[in-house]
C-alpha cells in the first residue's frame, strides 16, 4: 500500500492528470473537449526500456511506449517527454494515465531520464545545461531513425519538463513540429527564483531536497517528505532501470555514482542575487538558463507552440502570456482557474475543487492538427482561452490582453479604497510591517512542489489580513469583471534602507469573506523602472525592473519612493455586493527569504502629488 501511495504521489512530478474526454457524437472540437474528429485506435502499450548514446558517448534511459498491436509497418509520430523526475519507476503504476492516453490515439511516447537524473548516465551541474540542451537534437535523431516513426515529432511537458521541451526547440531540429508548454517559466530569474526580486526560498530548497532524494534513489526520503513524522522506509523500489537483468542493476549503481556530482540548486540561487550576477564556477548567467534567451532559436525553430497556464501556477501566470505575446510560432494560449499542474480549479467562488477540464483530450487534439493533419479547428477557433472566476465561465478573445478601460482605485481617508483622486496634498497611513505575515501552506507555491498532497486553495483572508494595511471600496453597485494586468503604485517611506512589498487583490463578500484573487511583490531596491524595452514582449502597462545590480537603488530612510509594479494577471467577476480589497504586507514568511533588518514602519501617502493607488482592467461592468 505504501509503495502504490508513493509511485502515484510521485507522479505528481509529471502534473500531467485528467478525465476521460468525452463520447458524444457531434463534430465538435473545442478546449477541453474532443469528439467527433478523432478516436482511440489502440488498447493498451507496451515500453521498451534501453540507453542511447548521447555524442559524447553519455547514456540515457529512455522508454519508447508503442500502442499496443501496432502493425509492423505502420508509422507513427512521436512525442519527446525530457524529464528530471523518474522517466518511470520499478512499479508499473507510473505507466499508467498520460502515456496510455497518448499511445491509444496513435502516438510513440519516448520517456526519458535527462542527463545527470533518473537511470541516465552523466551529471547534472545546474537545470537545462547545454549539454542536457544539445541532447534533445540528438534523441530526435534516435527518434526519427526507429522503424515505428514516421519522420515527425512533438514535445510536451510541465514545469520542468515543459521547460525542457521548449529548450528542445533551439536545436531547431526540422522533425520537431509542435511544442505543447505547460506551467512552465520563460524568465528563469523573476518567474521562479527571486520573482519581485525577493528569493523564493521556500521552493527552491523543497526542490533541492527532492532532486536530491531523486539523485540518490532514496525512495525513504520521499516517502518522509510525502508524509512528515513517517517512519524512515527503505527497500521500496525507485527508479526503473534501462534495460533488463543483471546488467541493468550494474548500470543503475554505476549511474547513482556519477549524480553524487550534481548541482545543488538551493545554494546556486543564492549566487543570483541580481540578473546580472555571475556564476563563477560556469562563467554562468541566469539568463543563459531562460528560454526568452534564446527567442531568435525558438522562433526559428518553426515548431508551433501552445502556452498553457492557470491562475494560481506559481509566478508562472505572466511568462506564459509573455512568451504567447514574444514568440510568433506561439499560436495557442490557455489559462485556467488552476495552481501549477492543473489538477484541481481552485476558483475561491466554487463550491467544489474537482477539475472538469480535460488536459489530455487538449493534448491530443492540438498534436493531431499538428502533427497528423487532422482538420479539427484548433487553430481556426480564437487564439486565447481564459476563465473568468466569479462567472465561473470560459471566454476568449484573439489576443491578449482583451479590450479594457483602466480603472483607479485610489487608497483614501479611513482605510477607503475609492475612484475618487485625493483632492488634498496632505493624507497617509502608517503600518509596522509584521513578519510573521503569510499565505499558508496550500498557496499557488506550494504547488510547485507539493510531494505530500496538500489540496491547493487559499482559506478566508479574513484573520491573515488583520496583520496587513487594508483599503477596501464600498459595496459595488453593479457587477465588475477585471481581466488583465492589475499594476500598483505605492508612495512610501521606511525607517529602512530595503524592505519587501506584498500587495493583494481580494475579493470580500457581503457575508465578509476574504478571497485571494492575485498578487504582487517588488523588493524596495529594485524599483527603479527602466526606461529600456524589456528583452521580451510584455503589455504595456506593466513597469519594467532590470532587477541589475547597476540599477539598485538602496531607500533613503524617511524620503517618498515609488514602488510600482504589475501584480500576476488575472480575470474574474466582481459581484455586486461584494467590496474589492487591496492589502499589503511587508513579508510572506511561509515562502520568501525574510529581509535581514528589524521590521520597518512603513509610511503610505494618499496625497494629490503622491496618489497611492491599484489600476485595474475593466472589461464589463453590469
Amino acid at each position: 500500500m505504501r509503495a502504490k501511495f508513493f509511485a502515484g504521489t510521485i507522479g505528481m512530478l509529471l502534473v500531467l492528470a485528467a478525465a476521460a474526454p468525452g463520447s458524444g457524437e457531434e463534430k465538435v472540437s473545442a478546449p477541453g473537449k474532443y469528439q467527433g474528429y478523432s478516436r482511440p485506435l489502440y488498447q493498451g502499450m507496451k515500453c521498451i526500456s534501453q540507453y542511447v548514446p548521447m555524442r559524447d558517448g553519455v547514456r540515457l534511459a529512455v522508454d519508447a511506449c508503442l500502442p499496443q498491436g501496432l502493425p509492423a509497418q505502420e508509422k507513427i509520430p512521436a512525442l519527446l517527454f525530457q524529464t528530471r523526475y523518474w522517466r518511470s519507476m520499478v512499479i508499473p503504476l507510473m505507466n499508467d494515465g498520460t502515456d496510455k492516453y497518448l499511445t491509444s490515439y496513435g502516438y510513440a511516447v519516448v520517456k526519458v531520464d535527462v542527463r545527470g537524473t533518473g537511470a541516465s548516465f552523466g551529471t547534472w551541474p545546474y537545470p537545462w545545461s547545454e549539454a542536457e540542451v544539445k541532447d534533445g537534437a540528438d534523441l530526435v535523431d534516435w527518434i526519427i531513425a526507429q522503424p515505428w516513426c514516421n519522420g515527425t515529432v512533438g514535445a510536451y511537458g510541465a514545469s520542468y519538463t515543459g521547460a525542457t521541451a521548449e529548450f528542445l526547440l533551439t536545436n531547431r531540429h526540422p522533425a520537431v513540429k509542435a511544442a505543447v508548454i505547460r506551467y512552465s517559466l520563460f524568465d528563469t530569474y523573476p518567474d521562479i527564483v527571486y520573482p519581485g526580486g525577493i528569493h523564493l526560498a521556500w521552493f527552491l530548497d523543497s526542490w533541492n531536497r527532492t532532486d536530491q532524494a531523486l539523485d540518490r534513489n532514496d525512495t525513504g526520503a520521499l516517502l518522509q517528505m510525502m508524509k512528515p513524522g513517517s517512519i524512515r522506509l527503505s527497500g521500496i523500489p525507485g527508479v526503473k532501470p534501462a534495460g533488463k537483468g543483471l546488467a541493468a542493476i550494474k548500470d543503475l549503481k554505476r549511474v547513482l555514482k556519477d549524480h553524487e556530482k550534481n548541482g545543488d540548486v538551493y545554494i546556486q540561487s543564492k549566487m543570483h542575487q541580481f540578473r546580472d550576477d555571475t556564476w563563477e564556477d560556469y562563467g554562468l548567467k541566469i539568463e543563459q538558463i531562460s528560454p526568452y534567451f534564446y527567442q531568435d532559436q525558438l522562433q526559428a525553430s518553426g515548431a508551433v507552440i501552445y502556452s498553457y497556464t492557470g491562475w494560481f501556477d506559481g509566478a508562472y501566470t505572466a511568462p506564459s502570456i509573455y512568451r504567447f505575446l514574444t514568440l510568433p510560432n506561439c499560436k495557442k494560449l490557455i489559462i485556467g482557474p488552476w495552481p501549477h499542474g492543473g489538477r484541481e480549479n481552485i476558483s475561491p467562488f466554487r463550491s467544489s475543487r474537482k477539475n472538469t477540464f480535460d488536459h489530455q483530450a487538449e493534448l491530443v487534439r492540438f498534436f493531431d492538427y499538428q502533427l497528423k493533419g487532422i482538420p479539427n479547428g484548433i487553430m481556426d477557433e480564437p487564439r486565447v482561452y481564459y476563465y473568468t472566476m466569479g462567472a465561473e465561465a470560459w471566454k476568449s478573445a484573439q489576443n491578449w490582453p482583451p479590450p479594457a478601460r483602466t480603472a483607479t482605485y485610489y487608497f483614501s481617508e479611513g482605510h477607503a479604497l475609492t475612484t475618487q483622486a485625493p483632492a488634498t496634498n496632505a493624507g497617509s497611513d502608517s503600518y509596522q510591517v509584521d513578519y510573521s505575515a503569510g499565505t499558508g501552506n496550500s498557496s499557488r507555491y506550494n504547488s510547485l512542489v507539493n510531494l505530500a498532497t496538500v489540496p491547493i486553495g487559499y482559506p478566508d483572508r479574513a484573520k491573515a489580513d488583520q496583520k496587513l494595511l487594508v483599503y477596501e471600496t464600498a459595496p459595488l453597485d453593479r457587477d465588475l469583471e477585471v481581466t488583465g494586468h492589475p499594476v500598483v503604485r505605492l508612495f512610501v517611506s521606511s525607517t529602512a534602507t530595503d524592505g519587501q512589498f506584498f500587495v493583494y487583490l481580494e475579493d470580500v463578500s457581503p457575508g465578509n469573506t476574504v478571497s485571494y484573487i492575485t498578487e504582487g511583490m517588488l523588493r524596495g531596491i529594485c524599483r527603479k523602472v527602466s526606461a529600456n524595452k524589456p528583452p521580451y514582449v510584455m503589455p504595456s502597462n506593466i513597469p519594467y525592473h532590470t532587477f541589475e545590480s547597476k540599477d539598485a537603488e538602496p531607500m533613503v530612510p524617511g524620503e517618498i519612493a515609488t514602488i510600482t509594479f504589475g501584480l500576476q494577471p488575472t480575470s474574474v467577476l466582481f459581484r455586486k455586493g461584494h467590496r474589492i480589497r487591496v492589502a499589503i504586507a511587508g513579508a510572506d514568511k511561509d515562502h520568501f527569504v525574510l529581509p535581514s533588518s528589524p521590521e520597518p514602519n512603513l509610511t503610505f501617502y494618499r496625497s494629490t502629488t503622491h496618489a497611492s493607488a491599484m489600476d485595474l482592467p475593466v472589461v464589463s461592468e453590469k
